[in-house]
């Protein structure tokens, strides 16, 4: 089953998100500490992470990294504020597969829903167990 993570310090985005992601019928899981995450990331449970910038004390680029070698095939979605172009580039250069401002309003949940579809679009093809041996992508 195609499950996501969520790993936020911040209580409003993680409930937010977590609602409309089960809304939509996702299996969300939803994590406030990185070392409690990490499970379901390395037993390929998770195929989605929705991580926020900052979580305990970790920046999100010094995570990423971590969170890629435990499954080079997950999808991260960094959630945060604007951030300095440089900070961007090197969570894009670590492997982020999109950057989602903080959401707000009705517009960012559609946006929330359609980048998590994407996702698993893109999970299915390169990273689900069974496309492990049959990408047609690479």
């Amino acid at each position: 089953m195609f499950s996501i993570l969520i790993m936020d310090n911040d209580a409003a985005v993680r409930c937010l998100v977590t609602d409309v992601l089960v809304e939509s019928g996702y299996d969300v899981m939803v994590s406030k500490t990185a070392a409690s995450g990490l499970g379901g990331i390395l037993k390929r449970l998770t195929q989605v992470v929705l991580l926020g910038s900052e979580i305990d004390g970790l920046c999100a680029a010094d995570l990423i990294p971590i969170l890629k070698k435990c499954n080079p095939h997950l999808s991260i979605i960094l959630i945060s504020e604007e951030i300095p172009l440089a900070k961007l580039q090197k969570v894009r250069r670590a492997g982020i597969f999109y950057h989602l401002l903080k959401p707000i309003s009705e517009v960012d949940k559609d946006e929330i829903r359609q980048v998590v579809d994407c996702a698993f679009h893109r999970t299915r093809y390169t990273g689900a167990p069974d496309a492990w041996n049959n990408n047609i992508f690479q």
